[in-house]
């Protein structure tokens, strides 16, 4: 089985750059499942129905999500109705929507879960705790972890907790990928942070001069997309064992939307 997780689509650049590369990465890995995380989908930020039904139609099966999930109110009723977009499952039970979905595929059925860290992030219940509830509740070896986070200790941490007990942890919302793809000693892959999908000449999918004002000068800025330039979809691509979930290969995925 192989599986691709997507990083963070950000905006109407990102959602139009997985739907011009999406469909050729399905070809080229004969992808079974496609996972994206689509918090940041919206223009400005968070996710509505519009920039998810976009991503649905692009290919994904399941979208995750993180911290900007309930930004928009425009999303709480489709989190409630439509079981493939998740929200971190250590929010409270009393938010809107679910932290896992059973994907089913013919002969066999993915459980991902969303995750969202603590360190540097909102005081949510213990990630680690509620993994271990999850992960009891579960009756399939394919297992495939969205947790997004801000530290990469957390993100690392996370990884060697679930190795051997979950088949892939994929770290998500710091926009930048790293270069740390890996199979862990239990057979669980594993890549810190799967980067993002959007514009390449930006700061996290945003304007530089806009993030270099708020630095400059700690005011209020209202983020944008840049307009314009090259746009480009990192993620990972996993290969996992047919009869036990484990990991057989990981590959990073980092592809440019080729000029018109």
């Amino acid at each position: 089985m192989v599986i691709i997780m997507l990083g963070d689509v950000v905006g109407q650049s990102g959602c139009e750059a997985v739907r011009a590369l999406l469909p050729g990465l399905r070809r080229d890995y004969r992808a079974d499942a496609v996972i994206v995380n689509g918090e940041n989908s919206a223009q400005g930020n968070g996710i509505l129905p519009s920039s998810a039904r976009h991503l649905f139609d692009s290919g994904a099966n399941v979208i995750t999500t993180g911290n900007h999930v309930f930004r928009r109110r425009e999303i709480y009723d489709l989190l409630e109705a439509e079981e493939g977009i998740i929200r971190p499952a250590n929010f409270s039970p009393e938010c809107p929507g679910t932290g896992v979905f059973r994907l089913d595929l013919l002969r066999r059925s993915i459980a991902v879960v969303n995750l969202m860290g603590t360190a540097g992030m909102e005081p949510l219940a213990n990630p680690f705790d509620t993994a271990d509830r999850i992960l009891k509740t579960l009756d399939t070896p394919f297992v495939v972890l969205d947790f997004h986070a801000e530290t990469t200790s957390e993100k690392r941490a996370m990884g060697f907790y679930l190795d051997g007990r979950v088949s892939v942890v994929a770290g998500t919302h710091t926009h930048v990928q790293t270069a740390d793809e890996q199979i862990l000693p239990g057979g669980t892959a594993y890549l810190t942070d799967l980067g993002m999908c959007g514009p390449v000449h930006s700061v996290l999918g945003v304007k530089p001069e806009q993030v270099i004002a708020r630095f400059r000068n700690a005011m209020p800025t209202r983020f944008e997309n840049p307009a314009g330039g090259p746009q480009y979809v990192c993620g990972l691509a996993v290969t996992l064992d047919d009869r036990t979930g484990r990991a057989a290969a990981v590959e990073r995925i980092s592809r440019f939307v080729e000029p018109r």
